[in-house]
């Protein structure tokens, strides 16, 4: 198959990267509005080089997938649909919930698959914690714990455009909690502060918060997150139950440091990057776009899946800066 990208920054040319080397793609085309690095990826990855979206479509791509900054999503979402090539997007599916939801009703009805990109249903680790839900084996969820710690903040260009860190970072922690649980959130309460770079506090976010959701069958789940965990990048996942309790991300290059007697778990070279803690998954997830684009299957992530993830990360803000508990009636307005 053939298949489109659209966007050649940091994400997009490891997505390249990582479609070159699936034995269902064929051949790539490729565009970016910053030419050198449409060729550079045609040079590296024998793709097509063209100068618009419109002349990937007009290329004859099978599926597309968009890696372009947050703001041409939904554009890019709707012209995929009207020339009714199967899309993978990366999140969040727009800037903001009204505008993801003006997408959603637009694909609604289509016939044209619509993948979002949620990495971590992809993630060995999570998926095995989803089926062990799924089978009963840790009785009734009680707890849920979901980290997500950034060894260095973003640049302050990035924070400045954001939404804020439960917007851009959390809503991963939200989506996986809402898909390994099978559950949905009825209210949270959410708060943050700041201890580090001066630039997250002058743009009115926080570069440390947790969040406390609840659960529809009574459950909680707790939610931590950093812009600063010198050690690397930690992304974890408990589940405790009424017959067992299991981990996702317990592992040698775990970026934590034991100080108990005698342990030496985990010994391995911290993760410090999320393309190197998510390889497999990246490759896993692209795997299955390919499947969507061959008609094997339906989209795993749907527009709906990723504002349902939205939808939490507005509660949450809104806690944050209300200092209360919110309920997602709230904020829904869809």
């Amino acid at each position: 198959m053939r298949i489109g990208i659209l966007g050649l920054g940091r994400i997009g040319a490891f997505h390249a990267a990582t479609l070159a080397g699936l034995d269902a793609v064929d051949s790539l085309v490729v565009t970016d509005p910053v030419s050198t690095a449409a060729s550079a990826a045609a040079e590296r990855f024998g793709a097509i080089a063209v100068d618009s979206p419109e002349a990937v479509f007009a290329a004859g791509v099978d599926g597309v997938v968009i890696a372009a900054a947050t703001d041409a999503h939904p554009e890019l979402i709707l012209a995929a649909v009207k020339a009714g090539v199967p899309v993978f997007c990366e999140k969040p599916v727009a800037k903001g919930v009204e505008e993801s939801l003006e997408v959603l009703r637009a694909v609604e009805g289509s016939g044209v698959e619509v993948h979002i990109g949620y990495n971590r249903r992809f993630d060995a680790g999570c998926v095995a914690a989803r089926q062990a839900v799924v089978s009963g084996e840790l009785g009734a969820l009680h707890t849920v714990r979901s980290t997500t710690l950034d060894p260095a903040p973003p640049p302050a260009a990035y924070v400045a455009v954001s939404g804020g860190i439960f917007r851009d970072c959390s809503v991963h922690d939200f989506d996986i909690v809402r898909w390994v649980t099978g559950r949905e959130v009825v209210e949270v309460y959410a708060t943050g502060g700041n201890r580090g770079a001066d630039y997250i506090r002058e743009a009115g976010d926080v570069d440390t918060a947790s969040a406390l959701l609840t659960l529809d069958d009574g459950a909680i789940a707790v939610i931590s997150n950093s812009r600063h965990n010198a050690r690397g990048y930690d992304v974890r996942l408990e589940l405790h139950g009424m017959k067992d309790s299991i981990a996702v991300g317990l592992e040698d290059r775990l970026p934590l440091r034991s100080v108990e007697p005698g342990v030496t778990f985990p010994s391995g070279t911290p993760h410090d990057f999320f393309m190197d803690r998510f390889a497999d998954a990246y490759r896993a997830e692209l795997t299955a776009f390919t499947e969507v684009v061959a008609g094997t299957r339906t989209s795993p992530c749907t527009v709906a899946d990723a504002i349902e993830a939205s939808w939490i990360a507005e509660a949450c803000t809104l806690s944050l800066h209300e200092h209360r508990p919110v309920r997602l009636e709230e904020v829904r307005t869809g």
